[in-house]
């Protein structure tokens, strides 16, 4: 396993993104409960990237085969430093990548477990959900007329920042506004990723959002779900002041951007413009709600 194909792997270009939207759920909580530390927070960050990459190289893995079909590069090349997918392409194999696997899931299960109870339980239980999810959503799009994959597997997503809240957080209503909040942000973004990837799905034989409804039922997709998205932030903004309002407004008008982009052009080079987008308006949802916690 060369450093190059482990970075390809791992996405590790996009490491910091999911400490800082795993803490963000963190330390939500840590400013609901009034309990704070620097072990608490660094452990956190540590759960989130091992637990995020470890459901990296399990979609790898279950996807193995079919990666091989793939014929158009742009969004491997957007995801992957140097633009491989390591076990196509033969530098890493399918056995070291379920070793990496079961050794960051091991390190995550550990971290987790120096949680108090019931928040380990909590996290656990998320965790096992969350892979089990991937696993399905992997394997049911290959064979579907309705998008049950998505609908369902996107919810592991939409768990992650709730995860980082029940680290010393319990299961209440800002858990539950987060989840609200994130969870239509995450069938947005899968679209956008859907339209980017049409040429390869197809080849694949995936039936991802635009193989089953073409670019129009993806547009409309992409648009509806940030439509719910709009609303339901207005509802997590009830519990958030006035810092993570500013932030989560200002990733309502990046998302209005790519939407508005996307509606123009209708193709999948336009979804691969705007992807940065939505992951910007990520960043700027998590790192507002992280700093307004803190303050």
């Amino acid at each position: 396993m060369t450093p190059r194909a482990a970075i390809d792997l791992l996405r590790l270009h996009f490491f910091f993104a999911w400490p800082i939207l795993f803490c963000s759920g963190f330390l939500l909580a840590a400013s609901v409960t009034g309990t704070f530390s620097w072990i608490d927070l660094l452990r956190a960050a540590l759960i989130g990237f091992f637990g995020f990459e470890a459901g990296f190289l399990l979609n790898d893995y279950v996807d193995r085969d079919y990666d091989r079909k793939d014929v158009e590069p742009h969004l491997t090349r957007y995801w992957r430093l140097f633009g491989t997918r390591p076990i196509p392409a033969g530098s890493i194999t399918p056995q070291q990548t379920l070793s990496l696997l079961l050794i960051l899931v091991g390190i995550t299960i550990a971290l987790i477990l120096t949680l108090p109870f019931p928040n380990s339980f909590f996290v656990l239980t998320i965790m096992a959900y969350s892979y089990g999810v991937e696993i399905f959503y992997q394997i049911r799009k290959r064979n579907q007329r309705f998008p049950v994959a998505q609908l369902v597997g996107r919810t592991d997503f939409a768990l992650f920042p709730v995860a980082g809240y029940l680290c010393v957080g319990s299961p209440d209503l800002p858990a539950l506004l987060y989840f609200l909040f994130f969870y239509p942000f995450a069938l947005a973004h899968l679209g956008v990723n859907d339209l980017v990837d049409f040429i390869n799905d197809r080849a694949r034989g995936m039936n991802s959002i635009t193989v089953m409804y073409g670019i129009p039922g993806t547009v409309s997709w992409i648009a509806g779900f940030s439509v719910v998205h709009a609303c339901t932030t207005l509802l997590f903004m009830s519990v958030l002041g006035w810092i993570a309002w500013a932030g989560l407004l200002a990733g309502l008008g990046l998302l209005l951007i790519a939407n508005v982009t996307i509606l123009r052009r209708r193709n999948p080079a336009a979804g691969l413009r705007v992807l940065p987008l939505f992951h910007i308006a990520m960043l700027v949802y998590a790192v507002s709600i992280l700093v307004d916690s803190v303050l």
